[in-house]
Order: C-alpha cells, then structure tokens, then sequence
C-alpha cells in the first residue's frame, strides 16, 4: 500500500514545491521496515489488494494501544440492502449519559478492512474522546456493488438511534465518521439519511473516497501516493463493476456525482495535499458550503493518503487527532 522508501523530503523538478513531510517521511520508512510490503497488485486485481490491504491494517494495529478500559459489545442486524452485518459498540470510561455517540465506517478501497481489523484504532477514538463509537463491518465488494454499503452503514446508524435509550445516547447526537473507502461510505449514508428524512447530528469525513471518475490525479502527486491511481481503479472497478465512470451509477454509490446538496448534515472534512483525493475533497466541501451546509474543512501540508494512521507520533498527526477528537466530542 505504502510506495515510500525514503524517509527524506521529496520533490519534483518544477513541482510548484510538493514534497514530502520529512518527520512523516522517517516515520513511513520506520514502519516499512517493520512490516515490507507486499507484491504490488496488478490493476483490477482485486482479490490481492485486498490480501494487501488487510495485511498493511493486521500491522498498523498492533501500533495502536489496547484500551482495556474500554467496554465492548456485538451485535448483529438485518439491513435495508438484504444482508446481515455485524456492529461493536465501544463504550469507553467517562462516558456521559445521554451524551452523543458516532457511527464507524472502516477503509479499505471498498474491498478490504474489517471491524477486527480497525478494532485498536476505533477503541482509541472511544477512549481519547469519551465518546462511544459503533463500529461497522459492512460487506465488502465486489460480494456487494453498487449502493449496497451505503444501505448497511445507513441501516447500522438506525438501528443506533433505536437504542438510543438502552445505549444511553441523546438520539439526536449521533455522528456517522468514516475514513477513506469509509469515509465515502459515510457521506453516502448522510444522503440517505437527508433524503429519508433521518437527523443525523454530523458527517466525518476523513480523506474520503468519493468520486470513481477521478481515476488519474495530479501527476505531481504520483510520486507520493500511498492509495495509487491503479488502486483506485481497482476499488471502484470492484465496487460499481462495468458501471464504473458511467451515466448509470447514483450519488448513493459515489457521493462525488451528487448534484443537490441542500440540506444535508453538517460536514468535517480532513485530508492531506499529497493524497489523490485531495480535489474531489476540496470540490466536495466547496459544494457543500455553496448549498449552506456548515463545513469545517482541512487541508494538511506535505502529508499522503492514511497520514495520522502511518505516522500518529508526528506532528501534523497530532494537530490532525486533536481536530478529530475535539469534532467528534462536539457532537
């Protein structure tokens, strides 16, 4: 997943000063050392980058702390795709009865992640922030296509605010985050959630996922991409099949072909300048404040795809976490 082996600040000749951040260039290189990557997978393969993928995830967990602190609970529902999905409910100490709570869509390119697998990571946003979280393990594609995950994530934040009271959560405080492929996944749930008419308190959008025309990005950021072009491809072409680029494929599948933004929930969104989601970020948040719609938005200097992640002892991590937590708390 990680195409970095310098630690060193990188930049192109004539790049306009694209490079690397050098502290989350050292930390990278730190962690590729630990954990090699793997073959890269030829595009549209995508049974491989998913072995990938949940091999990088199976490693950057164990950087994450245990939380002992934090309670778990399982739970399993139907939902309005058809299927039948799993939810952990992370409750951590400190809670605040009748406090707000946050719905978790994992990453993954659409094709990986699991709730094992963002198990650390997620107990940690619980435990940093006081707030508990339900985490997510949607069906990955191409199992499911089209807007099938979306369907998942909005029925996992209904069944939420039905367990408002014995969950102790204010069910008008519920939040849905999501990061990467998840992040996606969440602003396709906040449409269906305007659109059917369900309050939903805020969107997290952390480097999202969002529009499966942008298959060739910024040339100048190609040297820096941790999700490449090709895995985009790969993830989307698994996610939408044949209808991939198409007229045919709704704002519920790929929130970046959204037309009408009006009335959806209020918006964070975070992502770095080396990720090749940056401009359908930027236009995504651009839209949303157009149409009235609160947006908090930021755009982090000198730092790839699943920055905070890769790198959290940095600097930048740090002011990234600090933004996260303090959104999520106000809720």
């Amino acid at each position: 997943m990680v195409n970095h082996s310098s630690g060193k600040t990188k930049e192109l000749p004539g790049n306009q000063g694209y490079n690397l951040d050098p502290e989350v260039g050292a930390a990278m290189s730190n962690f590729l050392a630990l954990h090699p990557p793997g073959q890269a997978p030829e595009k549209g393969d995508w049974k491989m980058l998913r072995e990938n993928l949940n091999k990088f995830y199976a490693d950057l967990n164990q950087h994450f702390p245990v939380h002992t602190e934090v309670n778990t609970k399982d739970f399993s529902i139907g939902t309005s795709a058809g299927t039948a999905i799993k939810l952990r409910w992370y409750s951590p100490p400190g809670k605040v009865a009748s406090g707000p709570a946050i719905v978790f869509i994992h990453g993954g390119g659409r094709v990986s992640g699991s709730l094992e697998l963002y198990d650390r990571l997620v107990a940690d946003f619980a435990y940093r922030s006081g707030v508990p979280f339900l985490s997510v393990d949607y069906s990955l594609s191409p199992e499911v296509q089209g807007e099938a995950q979306a369907e998942e994530a909005f029925s996992a934040l209904t069944w939420l605010k039905k367990q408002a009271v014995d969950l102790e959560i204010d069910e008008h405080r519920v939040a849905i985050m999501g990061d990467s492929a998840g992040g996606g996944i969440a602003a396709a749930a906040a449409i269906l959630a305007r659109d059917r008419k369900v309050p939903l308190a805020h969107q997290i959008l952390i480097y999202p996922m969002l529009d499966d025309r942008v298959m060739i990005a910024d040339e100048r950021l190609l040297p820096f991409a941790v999700w490449t072009c090709d895995n985009n491809y790969t993830g989307w072409t698994a996610s939408l099949g044949a209808d991939r680029g198409s007229s045919n494929v709704s704002a519920v599948a790929a929130p970046g072909r959204l037309l009408q933004f009006e009335g959806l929930a209020p918006a964070f969104i975070a992502i770095g300048d080396l990720d090749i989601f940056r401009d359908e970020s930027l236009d995504y948040a651009g839209k949303l404040a157009k149409a009235g719609v609160p947006v908090e938005f930021h755009l982090h200097p000198a730092v790839p795809h699943g920055f905070d992640s890769i790198a959290p002892a940095t600097k930048v991590s740090k002011r990234a976490m600090a933004d996260y937590i303090r959104v999520i708390q106000s809720v």
